[in-house]
């Protein structure tokens, strides 16, 4: 597999979620702003909408959303335990929390990634964001990872979009329990290579 990624973006769930499940894979950096892959070929012909990540498999079409490519890849590898069994009651458990992990905390961020954004909305975003980060600590409780004892692909996509909260200056502080979740997430052998793969070591 081929993984199109941008260093930090969500594209490194996915980058976390092969290294977790042993599969074999390639990268292909992605330059977000130029839309240009390492090699300077255009990325808009492998995914039109510009975006990363993309995975490349197996000579088939190219597939993108980091939702749907995370589950993709824990599909292929169930022993990985990455995600419950297609159709158990914990399969659509885990599709609520990459739904959520989606549409309101990674989507959440996009104030601070637009460098024109007026300083209201970053403020909104931010108040948004601490709501949502209420929630999760209240559902991690004392669990270690979101669907209890067992890390999966959420694990894989919410560390990611949490860790943009040192790149925003945005303090977990106030939210012990998801403050150790991150550390705790970090210190996972195929967490260290995914950022150490993508410069962020």
């Amino acid at each position: 597999m081929k993984l199109y990624y941008s260093p930090g973006a969500c594209s490194m769930g996915p980058h976390i979620a092969l290294a977790e499940a042993g599969i074999p894979y390639e990268l292909d950096r992605v330059d977000l702003r130029a839309r240009k892959t390492a090699d300077g070929g255009d990325y808009t012909k492998i995914n039109p909408k510009g975006s990363v990540p993309a995975l490349a498999y197996n000579g088939g079409p190219v597939l993108t959303e980091a939702a749907v490519v995370l589950q993709y890849i824990a599909d292929r590898k169930p022993d990985a335990r990455l995600a419950p069994a297609a159709g158990s009651i914990d399969r659509y458990r885990l599709m609520e929390w990459l739904n959520f992990i989606s549409s309101e905390i990674h989507k959440g961020f996009g104030p601070f990634w637009n460098p024109n954004a007026p300083s209201e909305s970053r403020q909104q975003a931010k108040d948004m964001l601490a709501r949502r980060f209420g929630y999760i600590a209240s559902a991690l409780g004392d669990k270690p990872y979101v669907m209890g004892d067992v890390f999966t692909i959420a694990d894989a996509y919410l560390f990611t979009v949490l860790n943009w909260t040192g790149i925003h200056h945005i303090d977990l502080s106030p939210w012990p329990a998801l403050k150790a979740y991150v550390a705790r997430v970090r210190e996972r052998p195929a967490v260290k290579r995914a950022m150490q793969e993508e410069g962020l070591a």
